[in-house]
């Protein structure tokens, strides 16, 4: 998936045009966060390492990282009959399942 086919598919998932911008900032977070916890000993390896498999997943990240803008590190909220209450102050690792780190020794 292309960097424009995943900003398109986050700006569809988000659904609001005021996010717009914030897309490319979150998208390579996302996908510094996928790199890192796939090569967590590796640093040269870039997003073109990354298996395809993994792509929706960094546009899934970045869904959650923009509506979570305002609420960082929340881990309980309740208002009016409304409770939020999220799996951890940074990216779930539901969101990260899936995604297995290549190591070797040295």
């Amino acid at each position: 998936m292309t960097n424009e086919e995943m900003a398109m598919l986050t700006k569809l998932l988000l659904d609001n045009p005021r996010f717009d911008k914030f897309v490319p900032y979150y998208l390579e977070n996302a996908k510094a966060v996928i790199i890192n916890t796939m090569y967590p000993y590796d640093t040269s390896k870039t997003w073109e390492d990354i298996p395809t498999v993994h792509h929706t997943k960094a546009v899934d990240i970045a869904v959650y990282l923009i509506n979570k803008r305002g609420a960082e590190g929340e881990t309980q909220h309740s208002e009016s009959g409304v409770s939020r209450t999220y799996e951890s102050a940074d990216i779930p690792k539901s969101l990260l399942r899936g995604i297995a780190p290549y190591v070797g020794v040295i």
